[in-house]
C-alpha cells in the first residue's frame, strides 16, 4: 500500500504542477494584457500628445478635462516618484507602455520624450464577463485534465480490486483453490499477498479438520471395540480374577482413547496460538544446548549419542514454540535413531537453519511431501511408539509458518537415514 500512497501522491503533485504550467502558459498565449487594452493604449498616446502641446502650467487643468469628457482616470505624475527597476522605467517610453497591476486592478503608464520628467497614469478596466469566462473555463480544463491524470493511477487499482473482489466471491462460494496471480505492477501487492495467505490457512485449516474427523472416526474404533468386547467378556465371565483382568485392559483402552483424544483437541486448538508469540532474543549455541538437555532422558533411555555443531549467532524467535519444535525433531528421531544422532544449525541476521539427522531407516521419497501432515505415519513406522499420532512433525510445520519459515525431510548423507531441516526467519527483536 505505500507503493499506492506514494504513487497516487506523486502523481496528484506532477498532474497540478504540469496543468497549472500549462494553462499558465496558454492563457499567457492567448490573452496578454497588451493586447486585451489595446484601445486604452492608444487613448493614453492620444492624450499624451495633447499635453505635450500644452505649456506644463496647463496640464493639470487638462487631465481634470479630460478626465470628464472621456470618463477616464487619468493622472498626470513626476516619473521620478515611480519605485520601479530601470528596466521597466525604460519601459515606459516605449510605443505599447508599462501595464502593471495592483489590488484595485490593472493601470498603464507611459511617457515619452515631449512630457520631460513626467508620465501618465491610466486606471483600466476589465470586462468582468469576459475574464468570468476565461476563469471558468480555465477551472473547468484545469479539474479536466486532473481527472485525466488522476484516472491513470486509478484505474489499475480498481482492475485490482476487481481480481481481488472475484477471488473472494469465489472463494466464498467453496472454490478453496482460488488465488490472485500477484502482479509487480500492482499498487495493492501486500493487501493480494495477505489474501493468498489468508486462504491458503483457511484452506489448510479445513483439510486438517477434515482429516481430523476421518482420523479420529477411525483410530478411535479399535479402543472402543476393545471396549465393547472386554465389557460383554467382564459380564459374561464367573470368574472372578479373569473379570478383574478383562477390566484393567479396558482401562488401559480407556487412557488411550484420553490421551489420543487430548493429543487431537490440542492440535486442534494449535492454530490460536498463532497470534499470541513472544519474540526474544537467544544465543544461539547455549539456546540449542538447553533444548538438546530437555530431550536427554530419552537418549540414555535409548542408549543414542548425539553430536551437535552449532555455529555463533543470534536468534530472535519465539523461543518456547521453537524449542517445542526442535525437541519434537529431536523426540522423532530418536524414535528412529539405531545409534547416532546429529544436529547442526547456523544463522544470518535473515535465516536460521537447523538440521536434526539420523541413522534410522529414513522416510520414503514417496512420503517427503506427506510426513508433515496431521495424524500421516508410515506403515513401517506405526505402532513405533505407542502415544505417537503422528502430530509431533505437523506441529513442527506449523510453528515453522508461524516464523514465515519452511521445514523438510531428506536423506541423511552423514548418517543415512533422515534428514530435517527447519528454516525461519531470523527476526529483529
Amino acid at each position: 500500500m505505500k507503493k499506492f500512497y506514494i504513487s497516487l501522491l506523486g502523481s496528484a503533485l506532477i498532474s497540478i504542477i504540469v496543468l497549472g504550467w500549462l494553462i499558465d502558459a496558454f492563457s499567457q498565449q492567448t490573452h496578454t494584457p497588451q493586447d486585451e487594452f489595446y484601445n486604452q493604449t492608444q487613448m493614453i498616446k492620444g492624450f499624451a500628445k495633447q499635453l505635450a502641446a500644452m505649456a506644463p502650467t496647463e496640464r493639470e487643468r487638462a487631465i481634470k478635462q479630460l478626465n470628464s469628457d472621456f470618463n477616464v482616470q487619468l493622472e498626470y505624475r513626476p516619473t521620478q516618484s515611480l519605485a520601479l527597476p530601470h528596466s521597466l522605467l525604460q519601459q515606459i517610453t516605449q510605443p505599447n507602455g508599462l501595464i502593471l497591476e495592483d489590488q484595485q486592478g490593472y493601470y498603464l503608464l507611459y511617457s515619452e520624450a515631449s512630457l520631460g520628467a513626467h508620465h501618465l497614469k491610466m486606471r483600466l478596466g476589465k470586462d468582468p464577463i469576459h475574464d468570468q469566462g476565461n476563469d471558468v473555463l480555465l477551472t473547468l480544463l484545469f479539474y479536466a485534465g486532473l481527472c485525466v491524470f488522476m484516472g491513470f493511477i486509478i484505474t489499475p487499482l480498481a482492475k485490482r480490486l476487481t481480481v481481488l473482489n472475484e477471488a473472494a466471491k469465489r472463494f466464498a462460494k467453496g472454490d478453496l483453490s482460488s488465488r490472485i496471480h500477484v502482479s509487480h505492477f500492482t499498487y495493492i501487492r501486500d493487501v493480494e499477498l495477505t489474501f493468498n495467505r489468508m486462504a491458503s490457512q483457511i484452506e489448510k485449516l479445513l483439510d486438517e479438520n477434515k482429516l481430523m474427523a476421518s482420523s479420529l472416526s477411525h483410530d478411535i474404533r479399535t479402543p472402543i471395540a476393545c471396549l465393547r468386547f472386554g465389557l460383554e467378556a467382564a459380564q459374561d465371565c464367573p470368574n472372578e480374577e479373569k473379570r478383574l483382568e478383562y477390566l484393567a485392559r479396558m482401562e488401559q483402552d480407556l487412557d488411550q482413547m484420553e490421551s489420543m483424544l487430548k493429543s487431537y483437541l490440542a492440535f486442534a486448538t494449535l492454530e490460536q496460538k498463532a497470534n499470541q508469540l513472544t519474540f526474544n532474543e537467544s544465543d544461539l549455541h547455549s539456546y540449542l544446548l538447553t533444548v538438546i538437555h530437555q530431550v536427554e532422558p530419552k537418549l540414555e533411555q535409548r542408549a543414542l549419542r548425539l553430536e551437535h555443531d552449532i555455529k555463533t549467532g543470534y536468534i530472535c524467535a519465539d523461543l518456547h514454540w521453537l524449542a517445542r519444535a526442535i525437541v519434537n525433531l529431536l523426540s522423532n528421531a530418536c524414535d528412529f535413531a539405531h545409534s547416532d544422532i546429529l544436529i547442526t544449525a547456523h544463522c544470518s541476521p535473515e535465516l536460521v537453519v537447523i538440521n536434526v539427522e539420523d541413522d534410522g531407516p529414513g522416510v520414503n521419497e514417496q512420503n517427503w511431501h506427506k510426513v508433515f501432515s496431521p495424524f500421516f505415519q508410515e506403515q513401517t513406522h506405526r505402532n513405533r511408539d505407542g502415544e505417537s499420532y503422528g502430530l509431533g512433525l505437523a506441529i513442527a510445520a506449523k510453528v515453522a509458518d508461524w516464523h514465515h519459515g519452511t521445514i523438510s525431510v531428506s536423506k541423511s548423507k552423514k548418517l543415512g537415514g533422515a534428514c530435517f531441516t527447519l528454516s525461519i526467519q531470523n527476526k529483529s527483536p
